[in-house]
């Protein structure tokens, strides 16, 4: 079990993703936007973080580029998990310190296993 950070501004997302994290054992914090996903993550440590793109203020890019580059959190994976799925997005979430970029609606299975195997390192 592992504690993930969910970083999502639309509330019908926090449900399902919670939901669904929940139902695999992970126990869930969530942060409504990038700054909060950053604040969460320095105060709390997750053990992943699942990270929207498209939110106000500072958008998902900006928030992994932060906890990627900060020596407290740069050890904890970021799954960037978007609408956004064009390959400049994928390649822009990697040069973020992101570990892998999922898009929407993420299958259950694939969402599982990728989560697994950032967790694994």
């Amino acid at each position: 079990m592992a504690n993930i950070l969910l970083v999502e501004d639309s509330q019908t997302e926090v449900r399902a993703f919670t939901q669904l994290l929940k139902k695999n054992g992970h126990e869930v914090t969530t942060a409504g936007n990038g700054e909060q996903g950053v604040q969460k993550a320095m105060k709390n440590l997750p053990d992943l973080i699942l990270m929207d793109v498209v939110m106000p203020g500072l958008n998902g890019f900006q928030a992994t580029r932060q906890i990627t580059r900060n020596d407290a959190t740069n050890h904890i994976p970021v799954v960037i998990v978007s609408t956004k799925d064009q390959e400049t997005d994928r390649v822009w979430g990697t040069r973020q310190g992101a570990t892998a970029f999922l898009t929407k609606p993420v299958p259950e299975k694939l969402l599982i296993d990728t989560i697994n195997q950032a967790l694994a390192g």
